[in-house]
């Protein structure tokens, strides 16, 4: 694997997804949010490093051009962990999701990834047993993860058990209970919790190194960005209706609730998930400035 990424890290740097970019944002959005959340990195003594696959080879540290390639191009696959070798193999653009970024940036040796929120358990609708590659890959790539938990469209409990079974230390910066993305807190709690950078960015660099694995940094949105409780019960009732009216199944549930929850909320959604965004990728840069880089 390693032959397959070209490497532009630099010390101190965190990893950023392309999947937010070319599929969680409007196409004329993503450009101005890379080079903001490029910026808040920076400004925060870290370095940006996004992670995408571009003709066959996996990048850690995008440049302008390549960017335009995932943007521009007409379609682009998502690559996880299980669909990442392949994508590899045929040549393909791929956009990288929270288990193929984890991958590609443990091989490079980056050491801290800022994302939204994490996958997790899905809820039963009418399907089989629906997991997400993501937990997994935190068993097996030594990266500090920062989200603010997983989205809350997902069982979130039975998504904070699995993380238990699996090993995975899950860390609340500043708060005792796990986030559920829109909302501050969920019924589920955290393994510890850390108040200072510092002192956090001290757990992370022994934790990675004793272990091997990932640890998950669950960052609650910002107080002011929380949808209230009644409000994203309403909404996502009716998400849910109309992604089962679409004829939804498997894998196009969530893309289907999610859109339906955009048009819903009139955007709230999307804004709340840019504000989340922005805020995780500061705390990484604090903790990646913190971390003595390491060679991979």
């Amino acid at each position: 694997m390693a032959t397959s990424i070209i490497n532009r890290s630099t010390p101190h740097a965190v990893a950023l997804e392309t999947t937010l970019l070319v599929h969680g944002v409007p196409k004329d959005a993503a450009r101005p949010l890379a080079a903001e959340l490029d910026s808040i990195i920076t400004a925060h003594g870290a370095r940006p490093a996004t992670v995408g696959v571009v003709g066959g080879r996996g990048v850690v540290g995008l440049n302008s051009e390549e960017l335009s390639l995932l943007l521009e191009a007409p379609a682009v696959p998502k690559a996880n962990t299980g669909n990442l070798g392949l994508l590899l193999r045929s040549g393909s653009h791929a956009a990288t999701t929270v288990s193929a970024t984890m991958e590609l940036a443990a091989g490079a040796g980056v050491r801290v990834f800022a994302t939204g929120g994490i996958g997790g358990v899905h809820k039963n609708y009418g399907a089989r047993w629906d997991v997400s590659a993501d937990l997994a890959a935190l068993t097996r790539f030594p990266v500090a993860v920062v989200a603010s938990g997983v989205k809350n469209l997902l069982d979130v409990v039975a998504t904070r058990e699995m993380l238990e079974t699996l090993g995975v230390p899950v860390i609340g910066f500043g708060s005792d209970r796990f986030p559920a993305f829109y909302r501050r807190e969920s019924e589920a709690g955290v393994d510890g919790r850390f108040d200072d950078p510092d002192e956090l960015a001290a757990f992370l660099d022994a934790e990675l190194a004793r272990t091997g694995r990932g640890v998950l940094v669950c960052n609650p949105i910002p107080a002011e960005d929380e949808i209230p409780q009644g409000r994203w019960d309403e909404w996502l009732l009716q998400a849910e209706t109309r992604a089962s009216e679409s004829g939804a199944t498997g894998r196009a549930v969530t893309p289907a609730v999610l859109s339906a929850l955009h048009q819903i909320s009139d955007g709230a959604t999307l804004r709340a998930n840019l504000a989340l965004v922005r805020s995780n990728a500061a705390l990484a840069a604090r903790l990646a400035a913190r971390i003595p880089p390491r060679t991979p």
